[in-house]
């Protein structure tokens, strides 16, 4: 059984999410690609957006997030990690 994610990993699959949608996505939308609860969503974007690796943009229609330069910096250096842990042979069992 795969051990629960890190706050690291939830941060990559958030910022996945947004950028699969072309870099913008709504907050529904973005709760079920990343498999988390309404609460656990609002904590994560609150700390993503602190981080200036999402903006939020608020519109008649809604809010929505949008990924910024910074969270694609993040996604691609955590990428390269995971590469490098697995090449190694070092993930957790």
């Amino acid at each position: 059984m795969k051990p629960k994610r890190d706050r690291l990993e939830i941060f990559h699959d958030m910022l996945k999410a947004i950028s699969d949608r072309n870099g913008k996505i709504k907050p529904t939308h973005l709760m079920y690609k990343s498999n988390l609860s309404h609460t656990m969503l609002n904590e994560y974007l609150q700390e993503l957006i602190k981080r200036k690796f999402i903006d939020e943009i608020e519109t008649s229609e809604g809010k929505s997030y949008t990924i910024t330069k910074a969270g694609l910096e993040y996604m691609e250096k955590y990428s390269a990690i995971i590469k490098f842990v697995d090449s190694f042979g070092l993930e957790e069992e």
